[in-house]
């Protein structure tokens, strides 16, 4: 406390043009959202000596904690328990294992993921109690340019106005369902998978993004028949389209039902002999005994029911989302917003770089703050698709645009893990890594690199690394191969030692 006391006096007496102290506003800076970027942001600006509030209405965390990627991940790992003892526990000299796999207990993990949620939910909380932002619980609605009231939690929903010097907009977003006939009724989606008490034994998937994909994947795994339903030939168009082809194998060999060019779905109705659901696609395809129907079609901003038409903010016409510059100014002086409520890189360390980036450059005191910004270019992202895909940067087709073809080398790799070399079927059967390199330019810069196979979701981290200082095809064969690994395929790809660029490396080979 002592500490977060001298960190406030050395704010207000450095910074007196934005100090509460000196100013008519109750905050420094007020954050609305709860998610990562908010928190992010809140806390970053607290170390900074400011005073700052943020106002939540549900759980700690936002989407990523609590309805996205925390609660996915651990799905995703029990899927791939599941198949690792249905599909490769036998080629190791193991017994039984897709008995093993039959006896999954979906109540049980759900009631230990939901614990492990909850845990998390009160770390934030103690963060925001251990930085000194104060915690607000609530939903909030502008009364005008720097004045903000709350309607707290509670069955007397008692109201209270706060006014502040900078306001932080950073309300996420939430899954988006299409019109049609019986959809709304009948579906759930990303947010209602978490809220399933029992494993379906058929389920219906629509969507083509990662979301879609993702979730189409856990449930095949863990043991439902599961139909995926995409508008056009591919799902991950938005990839590149050596990994999206790729993809579309795995999911085939894996079991999943894909319905192609269906244009979405028409209408979904309960049958009247079993109570099932029937989905029927704009094409005509009818898919019958659908215990779950999931709608994974996209997400929307969270900007209604704030007022933001009484300070002004500017959306963007088509989406919603909230416009904002590169440094996450909004149109309205002292108002700024981060995370998906923007649209930009719909990604939790997305949001978190860009909130305590843009606490730096608000608060902090060194002159480098002063244009702090978050970097939108070579962000590293990956699926947890089955098998996963790890992806940064330019696709091959993207690239081309770019550069112009004649200025682009790719190097492409295929082969089986040597995790599978054991395994007793044809060699053509075996799950494969599909890894591509993208290149331009003589010193064969690296501007893409994407990767679908086993452990791809571990590997990219490192790599992105390497291409945000701008790695050479050379610096890549500059490092000596971990041997025997899947990423090793990246620094040895093509003819191993002969780029012509030169490497950047401190000790090349």
């Amino acid at each position: 406390k002592e500490e977060n006391k001298t960190r406030l006096k050395r704010y207000n007496m450095s910074s007196s043009n934005t100090s509460s102290k000196d100013t008519k506003f109750d905050y420094d800076y007020l954050v609305i959202g709860g998610g990562s970027g908010g928190i992010a942001s809140a806390k970053r600006a607290a170390s900074h000596g400011a005073k700052v509030a943020a106002i939540e209405k549900a759980r700690l965390g936002g989407t990523c904690v609590n309805v996205g990627c925390v609660p996915k991940k651990v799905m995703w790992n029990a899927a791939f328990i599941a198949d690792t003892f249905s599909h490769d526990a036998h080629h190791y000299g193991f017994s039984g294992g897709k008995d093993v796999a039959k006896s999954f207990d979906w109540p049980k993990l759900k009631v230990a993921r939901d614990k492990y949620v909850k845990r998390l939910n009160d770390i934030y909380s103690v963060g925001y109690e251990k930085s000194n932002v104060t915690d607000i619980r609530g939903e909030a609605t502008f009364l005008g340019p720097n004045t903000v009231q709350v309607k707290h939690n509670g069955d007397d929903g008692e109201l209270q106005t706060i006014t502040s010097k900078h306001i932080l907009i950073a309300t996420g977003g939430r899954p988006m369902v299409p019109s049609g006939e019986g959809v709304q009724e009948y579906s759930v989606t990303s947010d209602g998978f978490f809220e399933l008490e029992t494993l379906p034994k058929v389920a219906v998937v629509v969507g083509a993004g990662y979301i879609a994909v993702e979730l189409a994947g856990v449930l095949n795994s863990l043991g439902s028949e599961v139909h995926l339903v995409i508008r056009k030939g591919h799902a991950l168009r938005d990839f590149d389209p050596t990994i999206c082809a790729a993809l579309d194998v795995e999911m085939i060999k894996a079991g999943i039902h894909i319905h192609r060019f269906t244009n979405g779905v028409k209408s979904i109705k309960l049958s009247t002999q079993d109570k099932k659901k029937i989905v029927t696609t704009h094409s005509g395809d009818n898919i019958y005994g659908a215990d779950v129907v999931l709608m994974a079609t996209g997400r929307v901003p969270n900007v209604e029911n704030m007022n933001l038409e009484k300070v002004g903010i500017a959306l963007h016409e088509k989406n919603n989302f909230i416009k904002v510059d590169k440094y996450q100014n909004t149109n309205v002086e002292n108002f700024y917003a981060v995370g998906d409520v923007c649209g930009q890189i719909e990604l939790t360390p997305m949001a978190i770089a860009a909130g305590r980036k843009l606490a730096d450059r608000l608060f902090g005191e060194t002159k480098d703050n002063k244009d702090s910004k978050v970097s939108y270019e070579n962000v590293p992202t990956v699926v947890f698709s089955h098998p996963t895909i790890g992806t940064i940067g330019l696709t091959e087709p993207k690239a081309i645009a770019k550069y112009g073809e004649e200025n682009i080398k790719v190097y492409n790799s295929m082969f089986a893990n040597l995790y599978y070399g054991i395994y007793d079927m044809d060699a053509d059967e075996k799950p494969k890594t599909t890894m591509k390199i993208v290149c331009v330019g003589e010193d064969e810069l690296v501007v893409g690199m994407h990767v679908i196979g086993t452990g791809a979701d571990e590997m990219m981290q490192g790599f992105g690394v390497a291409m945000k200082m701008g790695a050479t095809k050379a610096d890549l064969d500059s490092c000596v191969a971990i041997h025997p690994t899947a990423s090793e395929e990246l620094v040895t790809m093509g003819v191993w030692g002969t780029s012509p660029a030169v490497s950047g490396a401190k000790i090349s080979p």
